[in-house]
């Protein structure tokens, strides 16, 4: 769920909430009254959320507020945001922390952590210079909502109600478009605009929703073919009901949307693609940097860092270069493996199967690496023609917790012979299993987790974790054949990139063809995927950096974890603790697996 509304709604930043000094252990009494006192914080800030933000309950299976879309985007849903979140802290504050048990303190710095970055988006400068730019071609609405209501996302279609609530929603969803356009007014009267390659991206989805004939949009999939149970008139009538609304409704909002953008918005769109270049960008890429590492890291250190773990990738590289006897520098090698045929895919039907192989062979060795395995199914999936020329190599969408609803990964199959087949194994693990389906679907399980931490979480946890999971190939079994293991190379080295790339970008005034030109220098990407990976970084700034931050973290605790422990290690254990209290801050996380540590080596 990348849209920018339930991002504003989501977690952000705050210094972590550090351990308090040692206490003696209060009564069993009072702990308990203290942890029943946090839970009842915990379930009231969270069904007041779920009110005021539904479709985060409608991806839970919690279907209470299917029919409603949700504000997001107006002054009374920002003050009511805002007034959550001061409430909630000062509820926390009335809580004595040193009387919760370890697993309560936990949950409690984590929540303290997550409103206080949350309250601290809502300063005027950060709020305005984000809010006047509610769409872009990676997070915006116009990427979300025609998966949601295509069939195949978190929407269900079981029951002639849940059809009649897919229009309701829809409903809210065009006056949401009609009011996003009206943000974007005031931001040309602020002066805070999007980059214009942004939005000429976002015209191009624009007309690829609005081009497909009724019958072929993503929105009348459902009616296309219906469940078992509904009854005939009532399909036709449905049928009907979706064409008329398609034709009458939806297409005009998506076309004066457009209209919009090409005629008023585009002229005055800024050449410039970085955050340094706008209007309070540069305190909100602060911002940004703060919320997606969950540390205190500066751009600078941050850009210095991947510099660094490029050149150490390079160096391992070199050693698969000279396994496979290639004669040539890096470059050379890079060139030969974008443009050898070998690595090309046969057709979209062979990269799919290849995909599930790889799932196959994932779903044999796993439980080497850990004692728990998500009981939510994992589907396969190319990406919607609609969004695959702007989409990502792969992505993940969460199912529920009962697994009713799969969760599923996305392949992109657009530009067939830019999908290098050497880059499928590190693809899958991080997309799919141990990466994002273990990690999220485990959280969902886990009814013993309140629900911030259950379904909420930090993109540097979440993503750092699909990192580091992609290096569990080794111990495995992947990444055998050189080229795969190339190929898992190239996908950390895209994540090194990323680091100098984004802090580039938005600090230090580099261009769009400045960017493209150093992933293509120091990887094997393709221009198709290079050019993809910077216009994602344009549009949402500092996500990217979340990924090498939290896998560097991770693996720092995993290698302190091994030398602590010695033989006592055990990775199953490590992987347990990691993920099982759901997506903590880097430092809560720290902390987290030290006090294991301390307790492993007690004994306990």
């Amino acid at each position: 769920m990348k849209h920018l509304a339930l991002l504003l709604a989501a977690s952000t930043l705050a210094a972590p909430a550090l351990a308090a000094p040692a206490h003696r252990a209060a009564p069993a009494a009072s702990r308990t009254s203290e942890g029943q006192k946090l839970a009842r914080l915990f379930r009231e800030s969270d069904e007041a959320s779920l009110r005021r933000n539904p479709i985060q309950a409608l991806f839970r299976g919690d279907m209470r507020y299917a029919p409603q879309f949700g504000d997001y985007i107006t002054d009374a849903y920002l003050a009511g945001e805002k007034a959550a979140a001061e409430a909630d802290l000062a509820a926390l504050a009335r809580i004595d922390r040193a009387r919760l048990s370890a697993e309560d303190r936990i949950s409690y710095d984590v929540f303290k952590w997550q409103t206080e970055m949350t309250l601290r988006g809502f300063a005027p400068e950060l709020l305005r210079a984000s809010i006047d730019r509610p769409i872009d071609h990676f997070s915006g609405f116009q990427v979300f909502v025609p998966d949601l209501s295509s069939g195949e996302g978190a929407a269900p279609f079981k029951t002639v109600a849940d059809y009649e609530n897919n229009l309701e929603r829809l409903d809210g969803y065009i006056l949401y478009l009609d009011r996003a356009i009206g943000r974007m007014r005031q931001g040309l009267a602020d002066g805070i605009v999007q980059p214009r390659l942004v939005m000429q991206n976002v015209v191009g989805q624009l007309d690829a929703i609005i081009g497909d004939s009724v019958e072929a949009s993503a929105f009348y999939k459902p009616v296309a073919t219906f469940p078992a149970g509904i009854p005939a008139a009532e399909q036709a009538r449905l049928r009907a009901a979706y064409a008329a609304f398609i034709r009458d409704r939806l297409n005009p909002a998506h076309a004066r949307l457009r209209d919009f953008i090409k005629t008023e918005y585009l002229p005055k769109a800024r050449e410039s693609v970085g955050l340094g270049g706008m209007k309070g960008g540069p305190a909100l890429y602060r911002y940004l940097v703060e919320q997606n590492t969950t540390t205190s890291m500066t751009p600078e250190e941050i850009h210095q860092l991947g510099l660094r773990e490029v050149d150490r990738i390079h160096g391992e590289m070199e050693k698969v270069k000279a396994e496979v006897g290639f004669k040539g520098d890096l470059h050379q090698f890079a060139d030969f493996l974008r443009s050898d045929p070998r690595f090309k895919p046969a057709s979209a039907q062979a990269m799919r199967d290849a995909f599930l192989d790889i799932d196959r062979r994932v779903g044999l060795v796993v439980g080497r690496d850990f004692s728990v395995i998500p009981k939510s199914p994992l589907e396969v999936r190319p990406d919607p023609p609609y969004r695959e020329k702007t989409a990502a190599g792969g992505e993940y969408q969460q199912g529920t917790p009962d697994g009713s609803r799969p969760g599923v990964f996305f392949y992109n199959s657009y530009d067939l012979p830019s999908r290098y087949t050497w880059g499928y194994e590190t693809l899958f693990l991080h997309e799919g299993r141990p990466g994002h389906h273990f990690q999220i679907s485990l959280a969902q399980e886990n009814e013993k987790l309140p629900p911030f931490q259950r379904f909420g979480g930090n993109t540097a946890f979440v993503e750092g974790w699909a990192l580091y999971s992609e290096s569990l190939g080794y111990e495995l079994g992947f990444f055998t054949d050189p080229y795969q293991n190339y190929g898992h190379l190239n996908d950390e080295i895209l994540r090194a990139m990323r680091l100098v790339v984004d802090t580039g970008l938005h600090s230090k005034g580099w261009g769009r063809d400045q960017a493209i030109k150093y992933m293509l220098d120091n990887s094997a990407m393709s221009p198709t995927d290079a050019t993809a990976e910077v216009e994602r970084y344009i549009a949402i700034p500092g996500q990217a950096l979340a990924y090498k931050v939290g896998q560097l973290t991770i693996r720092r605790l995993r290698t302190r974890a091994e030398q602590a422990l010695g033989p006592r290690f055990d990775v199953r254990a490590f992987h347990a603790q990691v993920l099982m209290s759901g997506a903590l801050p880097m430092k809560i996380l720290e902390e987290k697996i030290d006090a294991w540590i301390a307790a492993k080596k007690r004994g306990g």
